[in-house]
């Protein structure tokens, strides 16, 4: 399907009142926002609260307002809380805020594999259509891991759950994956995750491996759309020491590997028609702890495989996605799981404004 660049320049420069005094608002009400709390997790998990709040309070004028950003050529949610596909960050500014406006979306994902289970919700805001801060809350189903016990007194409770922080840092460098459509050049951003594990009881089993509980990504993505063919195209490079994307720590003690080292992310979308799209992602991962693994006899009980996923995202209206996925996350500690390789589904809804 082919969209007239005209029209949509005419879309993006159109600039309705009422957004420009929600946008307002929305600024006035983040400043009026102090939570005082010395524990970071508590902080984070209310900061989502409060901004969940404040997307619910402002989505019934919001969704009067004309912005100009095509559907779906903004990605959604990641489970990491960037805008972008499930598993990769893409170089577009989340929201459907454009140049001169503020913007804000809200997201809530599920996987379901064979043995684990991750839920993750998060808040983002964008601004001017270059700078992204995202919120983000991942709940990791860890209940297999109890089998940790039987190899070292790990003191692991009975179904575990490992928490992952990740607050989110993206800036527009250059170009514009829209209106620079019909040009050589992408859209290209500059982003960083600070990322913190709370491990619960398996805290032990982390310092087993000597993976820190924090830690900071950063990648550069760049997003190319062809709009005359529909199909939109990123590429990301991640430097990151992340073990299974932050919820097994950050590096390892040796032989493993404790240095970043840079992982390449790819995501293309075909847009069938204006509201719906299918595609495909492939997040390449560190294997840090392989080597631990071996060298303590485990073979490979800790081995980390690549990320990938088929994707359908469908968009009813301009401020309501939907995604559903089958994902493949390969073998996630997989000596406590029979080797098994993780498959399954995933489903996200996104609210953006």
């Amino acid at each position: 399907m082919q969209y007239s660049i005209a029209i949509i320049v005419e879309q993006q420069r159109k600039q309705a009142g009422m957004a420009h005094l929600e946008a307002t608002n929305l600024r006035h009400t983040l400043r009026m926002i102090r939570v005082q709390t010395p524990d970071w997790g508590h902080w984070l998990h209310r900061s989502i609260a409060l901004s969940l709040a404040a997307v619910a309070c402002l989505a019934g004028d919001w969704v009067q307002a004309d912005t100009g950003k095509l559907r779906l050529t903004g990605g959604v949610s990641s489970v990491e809380g960037t805008a972008g596909g499930g598993l990769t960050p893409w170089a577009t500014i989340g929201s459907n805020a454009t140049a001169g406006e503020t913007g804000v979306s809200a997201y809530l994902s599920r996987v379901r594999t064979q043995d684990y289970g991750l839920t993750s919700a998060g808040v983002a805001l964008g601004w001017n259509e270059r700078v992204e801060l995202s919120l983000a809350r991942l709940d990791f189903d860890a209940a297999p891991a109890s089998a940790l016990n039987g190899i070292a007194p790990f003191g692991i409770a009975p179904n575990p759950h490992i928490g992952l922080n990740v607050v989110g840092l993206k800036l527009r460098l250059a170009g514009d994956a829209v209106l620079d459509s019909d040009r050589w050049w992408p859209q290209l951003s500059l982003g960083l995750q600070y990322k913190r594990v709370q491990p619960g009881s398996l805290a032990s089993v982390l310092q087993f491996l000597g993976a820190r509980t924090h830690g900071t990504d950063v990648y550069l993505s760049a997003t190319k759309l062809f709009l005359a063919d529909s199909v939109l195209m990123n590429a990301t490079l991640r430097a990151t020491r992340a073990n299974q994307a932050g919820l097994l720590g950050f590096g390892s003690a040796a032989p493993g590997r404790d240095r970043y080292s840079l992982q390449p992310e790819f995501s293309i979308a075909w847009l069938l028609r204006r509201d719906l799209a299918i595609g495909a992602e492939y997040r390449f991962k560190p294997d840090n702890l392989q080597a631990l693994g071996a060298a303590a006899g485990l073979g490979d009980a800790l081995r980390e495989d690549d990320w990938a996923d088929l994707f359908i995202a469908w968009t009813p209206n301009k401020n309501t996605s939907l995604t559903l996925a089958w994902v493949r996350l390969g073998r996630v500690v997989p000596g406590v799981t029979a080797n098994r390789r993780q498959r399954g589904l995933y489903l996200s809804g996104q609210l953006a404004f």
